[in-house]
């Protein structure tokens, strides 16, 4: 039996398993299965897989898709200036890292670009985001950071970022946690009054389908995206890494 799984911590509702599961069952993969690793230290990876010896593919999620890059054998799959990994492939008993949430957060995000969107506000710093800043720079859109602290100069906090600047800010990209279920009543304190129908507003959270932050965007006339396709595209590309070249 072939055994696929996803490493975070906490974990509780996850897509990946519900998607894997849904996917082996409709594509009569009978020889799979896809588990949920709740680890409490990315310390714990090698040990895993040694615990674990029929699994060959792994996703990562929150927190470790930073910290788990010193624990892999081979990262020359990771484009150079990305700092995150969501992908391990464990091939020959060496874990091989890959990033595919660039390939989802590209696609699912770009299809919606106008030409007015050239500058964007990130919220949130974590490894999530670091697939978004790799795809705005390849995208040549301006960004920057707004988190709960400064982290550098280019950077802004919650506290110091102005209504007056969403007039060039007509992107905004959530990459936190904040509004997903259970915690629906949750949301990035940004000025949303100074939202309008020119911006584009994403959110990486995909339950619920439409965030408290997106609801308060679409009320003000933005067009708005959650992060359920990205996660799917990202999926397929996990799958498809997993299944390259193989030969038993």
């Amino acid at each position: 039996m072939r055994l696929f799984g996803l490493i975070g911590y906490p974990l509780g509702h996850s897509f990946s398993k519900e998607y894997f599961t849904a996917k082996f069952l409709q594509e009569g993969i009978s020889d799979c299965r896809y588990e949920l690793f709740q680890i409490e230290s990315v310390n714990e990876l090698q040990s895993l897989i040694y615990q674990n010896p029929g699994l060959e593919g792994i996703n990562v999620t929150i927190p470790y898709k930073r910290a788990v890059l010193s624990q892999l054998d081979d990262t020359s799959r990771i484009p150079a200036g990305l700092h995150a990994c969501n992908c391990i492939r464990i091939l020959d008993h060496a874990t091989i890292g890959y990033n595919t949430d660039i390939i989802g957060f590209e696609k699912s995000f770009s299809a919606n670009l106008k030409s007015n969107h050239k500058q964007a506000l990130l919220l949130g710093n974590g490894g999530a985001a670091e697939a978004v800043k790799w795809v705005l720079q390849k995208l040549g859109i301006y960004y920057r950071v707004v988190s709960r602290r400064i982290h550098d100069d280019s950077h802004l906090t919650y506290d110091n970022l102005r209504a007056e600047m969403l007039k060039d800010f007509q992107v905004i990209i959530n990459s936190t946690p904040l509004g997903t279920y259970p915690g629906i009543h949750e949301c990035p304190p940004i000025p949303y009054e100074a939202i309008t129908p020119d911006h584009y507003v994403y959110d990486m959270v995909y339950n619920p389908p439409k965030s408290l932050f997106l609801q308060k965007a679409e009320a003000q006339g933005a067009l708005i995206q959650n992060g359920y396709e990205m996660l799917v595209i990202q999926a397929e590309e996990s799958w498809k890494i997993w299944n390259e070249n193989r030969t038993h």
